[in-house]
């Protein structure tokens, strides 16, 4: 089989991902500097290698390594954080793609996979989104992952990069932190362990396309065999839920009723956002499996 390097390995999409490559026979090397991800995360039969994927020497870590593919995963993962330092978004999201692109280039790692977001679209109506819809990014977040995919997409151009692109909808399971948009199942599942109350920025009716971590490793890995390349991809469930839903939900598994707190909403937040998964399903042969009660289910057990 193939040999795997996953940037942010040690993050919760990544401890998802590794586990499913290591499960079809995978080589799995893991880069991570556990500034937010865990080594906990990373499985025993993983290769692990603690750096900052910013460092200039990058390119020789990864000298000799004979990778077949890289799935970058690593970078700034919030709204909020890129408008409060646009600076280390940059850094984050930018300067550390292209490093990785330039280690890729001049070791010979013929494919790339990266992880882009819905934020690229910014706040457009037009529900479902489809990859063909503008890019509007209402934030510097988004302003970073578009211009991340413009880089790899030059990249294919000018040296023959083969790229698959994946803008994900909001992803959840377990391990992940409770922080960010994305992580607002763990933060209330959080509070509904701890018998806490909750806050909602806004009037809970906002909705996200929450899908599960697994599906996105399944999309993942079959995204390093298929002939589709150098396109982007939307992974979604197609399915809008919004916060005071995804409460009730809680509430129907724990059997607790917590109090909940109404806060402003956030600057820069969009309110709705669902992402067709028709190309990807088309494309790629993949569809998403997990049931969101079924996947909330495993978000609480995971912390009690």
């Amino acid at each position: 089989m193939s040999k795997i390097l996953i940037t942010g390995g040690a993050g919760f999409i990544g401890s998802h991902l590794s586990r499913q490559l290591l499960s079809s026979g995978h080589d799995v090397l893991i880069i991570d500097d556990l500034s937010t991800g865990k080594k906990s995360n990373i499985p025993s039969q993983a290769c692990f290698i603690k750096k900052d994927i910013c460092e200039a020497d990058l390119s020789s870590t990864l000298a000799g390594k004979n990778i077949d593919a890289i799935v970058h995963l690593a970078g700034q993962t919030t709204v909020p954080h890129s408008m409060k330092d646009p600076i280390l978004d940059e850094r984050l999201n930018i300067f550390a793609t292209l490093n990785i692109l330039e280690a890729a280039r001049q070791n010979n790692i013929p494919r790339l996979i990266f992880s882009s977001t819905a934020a690229v679209y910014g706040d457009n109506e037009n529900l479902p989104l489809t990859e063909s819809l503008p890019s509007l990014p209402l934030s510097f977040y988004g302003l970073s992952k578009i211009t991340a995919e413009e880089y790899i997409r030059q990249y294919g151009n000018s040296f023959g990069l083969e790229y698959i692109i994946f803008r994900f909808s909001n992803v959840y399971g377990e391990r992940q932190n409770c922080t960010g948009e994305g992580g607002v199942i763990s933060i209330f599942a959080q509070k509904f362990v701890q018998n806490m109350p909750l806050t909602i920025f806004g009037d809970g009716r906002q909705t996200r396309d929450f899908i599960y971590a697994g599906d996105i490793a399944k999309a993942i890995e079959k995204a390093l065999t298929t002939p589709k390349i150098n396109s982007i991809y939307n992974l979604s469930t197609e399915t809008k839920t919004d916060l005071l839903t995804l409460i009730s939900l809680f509430k129907e598994i724990t059997g607790k009723k917590i109090p909940i707190n109404y806060a402003p909403k956030r600057a820069k937040d969009i309110y709705n956002s669902v992402l067709s998964n028709k190309k990807a399903r088309t494309a790629l042969n993949w569809q998403p499996q997990m049931n969101i009660k079924i996947g909330l289910q495993k978000v609480y057990n995971s912390l009690i």
